[in-house]
């Protein structure tokens, strides 16, 4: 309470001084100026961001269309990558190369919606606090 009060105290006693009118619209216009270039600033970064976010959404899009047709299209009894070895770990991988590529595929997936959905909320928390850009 006592901060408060003084506080108050302090910026009553304030008393802004104009000495020259010329100057300070001069140093207000400036100011002014330069807010107006960080705000088209941020926007069109927002914009950059947008973008980015929507390329990226198509080519994930097309990447995994794509990659899930190539596995769909392939013969389930063969595998899709051998190592002509019979035993060991490299077999067991080679006779399980559609489950491993598919798994990998669908945590790859998983991930890119993970972070595009990161990046929208990203997005979203500049446009409320336009600072936090920087």
């Amino acid at each position: 309470m006592t901060k408060d009060k003084t506080l108050e105290e302090l910026f009553h006693a304030q008393t802004p001084k104009f000495d020259d009118k010329d100057q300070f619209m001069a140093r207000l216009t400036k100011r002014l100026d330069a807010v107006e270039y960080i705000r088209q600033y941020q926007e069109a970064t927002l914009r950059r961001y947008k973008m980015a976010m929507v390329a990226v959404f198509v080519i994930g899009i097309i990447s995994g269309a794509t990659t899930i047709g190539f596995l769909l299209s392939t013969p389930v009894d063969v595998p899709l990558f051998t190592f002509q070895v019979q035993t060991g770990f490299l077999l067991w991988l080679a006779q399980n190369s559609r489950i491993i590529v598919s798994t990998g595929l669908t945590m790859l997936i998983t991930l890119g919606v993970i972070s595009i959905y990161n990046n929208i909320q990203d997005i979203k928390s500049l446009r409320k606090n336009p600072l936090l850009l920087y």
